[in-house]
């Protein structure tokens, strides 16, 4: 099996995994087409921002994503940034309490924190 095939294997499966009702537990979902910042949630590890970018235009559209320490405001790092529709997930192995802050252009955006077990987050593989 190629490598492009195990990922996309890997990826399905954690699809599967975040979307079954024994997985993933939703913990705040926010939708949107304005740029901002989130209202604060609070997260354990390991944990996953499930992401999805639509809009009107193929090629105009654009997301930025970064995460923010709600309590300091210090920038803990850029989350993903595509100027293209799409979705993915990205994992993160510290817990804590955050915001995001979203910048979008042309973009209608939804984002999905989701808390995993440590079984669920052996299984993810990074693209």
């Amino acid at each position: 099996m190629t490598r492009t095939m195990r990922r996309l294997a890997a990826a399905a499966f954690l699809a599967l995994l975040v979307s079954s009702t024994q997985g993933a537990q939703l913990v705040r979902e926010f939708r949107g087409t304005n740029n901002g910042m989130t209202p604060t949630f609070t997260v354990e590890a390991p944990w996953i921002l499930d992401w999805r970018l639509d809009g009107d235009y193929d090629q105009l559209v654009a997301l930025e994503v970064t995460l923010v320490e709600a309590k300091s405001g210090r920038h803990v790092g850029q989350v993903l940034q595509t100027k293209r529709k799409g979705n993915g997930v990205r994992l993160f192995k510290q817990g804590g309490t955050y915001q995001l802050r979203v910048s979008g252009s042309l973009a209608r955006w939804t984002l999905k924190v989701q808390q995993l077990t440590p079984e669920e987050a052996e299984l993810y593989t990074p693209r």
